[in-house]
């Protein structure tokens, strides 16, 4: 399978691939080989003085298209889909993702419809350390971890264009200055 990068309107992720659906996948002749997706991420807010989940997009403003085989046909239609801005990297040429680009994008759906709180803990040098979840692995990208709100700042490279992310996390057992593990309150 192939997977496309395909700039949209930045909010409306989830429009343009009810759109593209649609259009593509229900008209004369469908295009049944086109699976649109935008991979969403969980985060905890405060609204109104309570905490609760929200879903946002892992990569705001951007599509995904998986196919075998993207046609000149089926280029131009997605062309025509409003909020369309681009292919990356240009709509003249539209490449598949490179691997490493192909690698960050399937660690996140392979979370399913959306990639949860990761569990984590901190070090005796207050450095996080993360047990599961959707940080696992990207621990030499945070940039910034903000506990009291329980988000980690992460530097994504995606299409050779950088930008910064929030993934939630939770604490669930802290580590005590000879390595011990202390209890803390486990969520589920």
């Amino acid at each position: 399978m192939h997977y496309y990068a395909i700039q949209v309107q930045t909010g409306d992720e989830d429009k343009f691939i009810r759109r593209a659906d649609i259009i593509l996948k229900i008209g004369p002749q469908p295009e049944v080989s086109l699976n649109f997706f935008a991979p969403k991420r969980t985060l905890k807010e405060k609204k109104a003085g309570k905490q609760v989940s929200i879903l946002r997009h892992v990569f705001p403003g951007y599509v995904f298209l998986e196919t075998e085989t993207l046609e000149t046909e089926s280029r131009w239609k997605i062309r025509r889909l409003r909020g369309f801005y681009r292919f990356l990297p240009d709509s003249v040429s539209p490449l598949p993702l490179v691997e490493r680009d192909k690698s960050l994008l399937l660690r996140f759906i392979s979370f399913g419809k959306s990639a949860d709180i990761s569990k984590v803990t901190f070090d005796e040098n207050q450095r996080i350390v993360v047990l599961e979840g959707p940080l696992r692995g990207l621990e030499g990208s945070i940039v910034k971890v903000d506990k009291r709100r329980g988000r980690a700042k992460v530097k994504l490279d995606m299409c050779e264009v950088g930008f910064l992310i929030d993934l939630g996390f939770e604490v669930v057992a802290g580590v005590a200055k000879g390595g011990d593990s202390t209890n803390g309150e486990h969520g589920s």
